[in-house]
């Protein structure tokens, strides 16, 4: 990457940031008007049972999630040798493709299909994105460069998803997906204009990135975001159901209750960036106790307005704590496949989505009620934070068992996976 003023190195790493603003849309403006997809593709289903209805448009969620799955080790793999740039843009392109789609989608089916294909590009940005922050941020930023990106999205969670889901309540959902596309597009031609060109990583290849996905450690990472942070989706797929049905505030309530979360959130990364650049190991930790306590919080204290609205900041906060210590985690687990260890990152934390969402849905089809998906959560929480010690346990093993070198002292680790090991 060429030397850069600080005026473009500041418009590069916003540009990017726009970027995570415009995916934090796209992923969870939906969320706030799965009870108006219901009505408007899911009648029937509607008419007989809205909480029935309400679980059949939480799909729109988890296949989304199945879309980012399914793409961001696919995409890593077969563009290992493209240059950065030109793999973001290339990514923002299908993001702006998929979301005109989704907002045009005659029927429910379709509309799975083209949130399938918005989601596919989701992982790789993040990925590829995140990579381009830290190399503007200067070495041992990896982490901090991740927060970047995904600080787009927490402040989409303040700002942009409330007002969006305000824009698909009173206009129709469909017109939400079209601000979002126009966003998407304002994206692309902001990056296409400052964010300077930078080659992929040297000597990267499809076989190469695909080989990280033979290390345990990088399984067992994406098992802990998978398992982890699937509470935190349960409860945020069904925050519109929960603010209504449960608390008992109008629809118009709603994207208020979002900003709680998308304020939690941004705090959470903020600080998550910082502690994971210098305690790995403790803010994993750390994050998966605050995930399982905010989550038990807030089964408690939902009923209520003030529960409601402090219980959402204390879910948005831990659920994002943990986001940029798992990247690191993640990337340092694949020190010769960065891309495929973020992406992977992605990947894991987009099966959570689905996850959560889905069992969030059967809990509340089953008539367990909309609280349900804390209280599971907050035991799928707890086995993430099991795994995480437990990796923590393998990782002292192994360096034990390093040979020693000349000198008589253990071989060191990676250079990329030094911030690890602190």
């Amino acid at each position: 990457m060429p030397p850069l003023t600080a005026a473009r190195r500041r418009a590069a790493l916003l540009a990017l940031a726009m970027g995570g603003f415009a995916v934090g849309l796209t992923e969870f403006v939906p969320m706030g008007l799965l009870p108006d997809i219901a009505r408007g593709l899911l009648p029937g289903t509607y008419a007989h049972s809205s909480a029935r209805a309400n679980s059949d448009a939480g799909w729109v969620v988890s296949v989304y999630a199945l879309g980012v799955v399914a793409g961001a080790p696919t995409i890593a793999a077969l563009s290992a040798r493209v240059a950065r740039k030109r793999l973001v843009l290339g990514l923002l392109v299908l993001f702006v493709v998929g979301t005109l789609a989704s907002a045009v989608a005659p029927n429910f089916a379709l509309l799975l299909l083209a949130r399938f294909v918005a989601g596919l590009p989701h992982g790789a940005y993040f990925g590829a994105a995140g990579m381009l922050a830290a190399n503007l941020l200067g070495p041992g930023s990896q982490a901090k460069g991740f927060a970047v990106v995904l600080s787009g999205l927490t402040t989409a969670n303040v700002f942009g998803v409330p007002l969006i889901t305000g824009l698909g309540q009173s206009a129709g959902w469909r017109s939400a997906y079209l601000a979002i596309a126009a966003v998407f597009l304002l994206t692309l031609l902001a990056v296409r204009a400052v964010v300077p060109e930078a080659s992929a990583h040297p000597g990267g290849s499809p076989r190469s990135e695909l080989a990280a996905l033979r290390a345990p450690r990088v399984w067992l990472a994406a098992a802990v975001a998978a398992i982890g942070f699937s509470g935190f989706f349960a409860v945020d797929s069904y925050i519109a159901p929960i603010t209504t049905q449960v608390t008992g505030l109008s629809s118009a309530a709603v994207p208020w209750v979002l900003v709680a979360v998308g304020l939690g959130m941004t705090v959470g990364n903020a600080a998550g960036g910082w502690c994971a650049d210098r305690q790995l190991r403790r803010s994993l930790l750390a994050g998966f106790l605050g995930i399982i306590a905010a989550l038990v919080v807030f089964a408690l204290i939902a009923h209520t307005t003030a529960g409601l609205f402090a219980g959402a900041f204390l879910v948005g906060a831990t659920g994002l704590f943990v986001g940029p210590a798992m990247q690191a985690r993640l990337i340092a687990a694949a020190p010769r496949a960065q891309l495929m260890g973020a992406a992977v990152n992605q990947s894991a934390m987009n099966t959570a989505n689905s996850l959560g969402a889905a069992i969030g849905g059967l809990a509340i089809a089953g008539g367990l009620g909309y609280l349900a998906p804390s209280w599971l959560g907050a035991g799928l929480a707890t086995i993430g934070c099991a795994l995480t010690a437990a990796g923590f346990a393998a990782d002292n093993r192994a360096a034990r068992k390093r040979p020693p070198t000349e000198d008589g002292t253990a071989t060191s680790p990676a250079p990329t996976a030094c911030a690890e090991a602190r």
